[in-house]
């Protein structure tokens, strides 16, 4: 402990596991064991992204912090303030004994045991996860608990902590599940951020344009993606300046950090790849190949992303191939980007990701 917070963490990232771990606080200690973090100087600290197994002496902490009561979702074992255990489950062994805890994730089922009882179970990323998101602490941290894979870290809350044993257990990835991205009914599954507007039409296109302040506006996914084979089709109606961002993540009310797939006019290299708020350009189009784009009509685009291996096809025709590290060590979101601007209006349908 320190007499203020901090934090220690592992130097590999971790997506499924086993995580055991021994543990004894002092009275009234307060920490906890956070997975699933994701290092970005955009997020001040780990409990913006990562969930968080909470480690605390109920009744201690309450004792030293009179007249102020814990709230159910800060106590011991909860999954904090999403998930609370089974207390009838939960046998705790007297302060400054030691008690073991268990983390598993696998592939989005999480449990939580303590003292060899699993006290608590829930599935990750459902509609039901989303709205306890929402509704409580995590809803102005838009990316919280989205990663699926990041770093494990201890926190310090200031007040003596012991840890031993810890040990991890990586679990296999379930790869190879295709899904639809959208219903072609609404925008179920999908975000808005900034300015834009966002409908479904008749025919069960995913329409985005300008909304009424002309500035950039996002359409997101609520899940990241990390690696994956995505197709789409997408029609320029007018001006056609968007984008297809991936590996991306929000940070304030409209500013997008991550990678792009270029959809503009012709002559503004779509299948390219820029980087948002970073280096620009990564990789443009040949010139010969901006006449694959048909303005007007539909176009099949498509992007593969695996490890630090980028890739995009335009209408079946190679666009950009290239290698990069940050793109492999960067998880998020996928996003269609309005650009600022007039009378931008694009299309979408028939998106279908296959996780690799």
């Amino acid at each position: 402990g320190a007499d203020d917070s901090g934090y220690i963490v592992t130097k590999r990232k971790f997506a499924d596991f086993e995580l055991t771990w021994d543990w004894k606080l002092t009275h009234g200690g307060n920490s906890g064991m956070i997975y699933h973090v994701v290092e970005n100087p955009a997020f001040s600290v780990p409990y913006v992204t990562g969930p968080e197994y909470q480690l605390i002496d109920n009744e201690g902490w309450e004792e030293v912090n009179a007249p102020e009561k814990l709230e159910e979702w800060q106590k011991l074992g909860v999954d904090y303030a999403m998930h609370l255990p089974d207390y009838s489950k939960m046998h705790v062994n007297p302060v400054g004994e030691w008690n073991t805890s268990k983390i598993v994730f696998d592939n989005g089922h999480v449990e939580h045991w303590l003292n060899g009882e699993k006290i608590l179970e829930f599935e990750a990323w459902t509609d039901d996860w989303f709205e306890k998101k929402g509704s409580g602490k995590w809803a102005h941290a838009p990316e919280y608990g989205l990663a699926s894979e990041g770093v494990i870290c201890l926190q310090d809350h200031g007040d003596p902590a012991s840890f031993k044993n810890i040990k991890i257990r990586p679990l296999p990835h379930k790869g190879g599940q295709t899904e639809s991205l959208f219903n072609g009914k609404d925008l179920t599954g999908w975000e808005p951020f900034g300015d834009g507007k966002w409908s479904v039409d008749e025919e069960g296109n995913l329409v985005t344009e300008n909304g009424d302040n002309k500035q950039y506006g996002y359409l997101c996914t609520r899940k990241y993606y990390k690696d994956f084979d995505l197709t789409l089709e997408f029609k320029q109606e007018s001006n056609g300046n968007s984008g297809l961002f991936f590996h991306s993540f929000i940070e304030g009310f409209n500013t997008v950090h991550g990678w792009q797939c270029e959809v503009a006019p012709k002559g503004s290299d779509t299948g390219g790849i820029y980087e948002s708020y970073g280096r620009g350009w990564l990789q443009q189009i040949p010139d010969d190949k901006e006449e694959v784009l048909k303005e007007g009509e539909w176009n099949t685009l498509r992007l593969r992303v695996e490890g630090n291996h980028v890739q995009t096809w335009l209408n079946d025709v190679p666009m950009a191939d290239l290698e990069d590290e940050l793109i492999g060590n960067t998880p998020g979101r996928l996003m269609l980007q309005i650009h600022d601007g007039n009378d931008i209006k694009v299309l979408w349908r028939n998106f279908q990701l296959t996780q690799l």
